[in-house]
């Protein structure tokens, strides 16, 4: 089942009026408004790096494959929007705006949009920085974004979760334990009883640090989620 009919799925759903009063009335893929965004969002990532390869054409049409009647029209706007990644930001707005009560719909394009980005076989920082704007525009936080990425891309070395050794589902308990469990293994009475020189006390005091700086980061994000 394509993208768009499973964004229809869900927006049929969303539109119980005891449930969802303003979201746009009719399922997201037959909105000429909700393709052309999507569409110029996924041909500007691919420019994001600088230089838009086929693949990332054929991801795209993978993810938010359009109606057979559609497709010339999506086509000819996807080749005018990968000129340049400049100007994303304005369709994301729209969709934000459109879809603001609607915010599974909005995850659902921005997985889409990491599965165009890792299609090369990596994430770029150029990508990662268009990906994370897009995040922000749609009002999604960085717990949910982390769970979207993990989910498509190779965690990175800062993310608070790779810190911990967890992933971004982990409950709050396993938080807890994992940063009591870490910062155990890097206590100077334990450093010391290994026989490690008294300089690695002051590198896994470092990482001590880092540990605490991740788990203080992840709590606050969580406490932000729930507000």
């Amino acid at each position: 089942m394509s993208f768009l009919k499973n964004l229809a799925r869900l927006a049929a759903r969303s539109f119980d009026p005891a449930e969802c009063t303003e979201c746009p009335k009719g399922p997201p893929g037959a909105d000429p408004a909700f393709a052309t965004a999507v569409t110029a969002l996924g041909a500007k990532l691919a420019m994001a790096d600088g230089f838009a390869q086929e693949v990332e054409q054929t991801a795209f049409l993978q993810v938010f494959h359009p109606e057979d009647r559609a497709m010339r029209d999506i086509m000819r706007l996807y080749d005018l929007a990968r000129q340049t990644s400049l100007g994303f930001e304005s369709y994301a707005r729209r969709l934000a705006k459109k879809y603001a009560s609607c915010p599974q719909i909005l995850e659902d394009v921005l997985e889409g949009l990491f599965h165009i980005a890792v299609s090369d076989g990596q994430l770029s920082d150029a990508e990662e920085t268009y990906l994370e704007t897009v995040a922000d525009l749609f009002g999604i936080g960085r717990t949910c974004y982390r769970r979207i990425r993990a989910g498509c891309a190779a965690p990175s070395e800062d993310d608070p979760y790779v810190v911990l050794g967890l992933t971004p589902h982990a409950d709050d308990d396993a938080v807890r334990h994992a940063r009591r469990q870490r910062l155990s293994e890097f206590h100077p009475d334990r450093i010391r009883a290994r026989g490690l020189p008294q300089d690695y006390e002051t590198l896994y005091t470092d990482r001590a640090a880092r540990i605490n700086l991740a788990y203080d980061q992840i709590v606050k994000e969580r406490q932000l989620l729930a507000s």
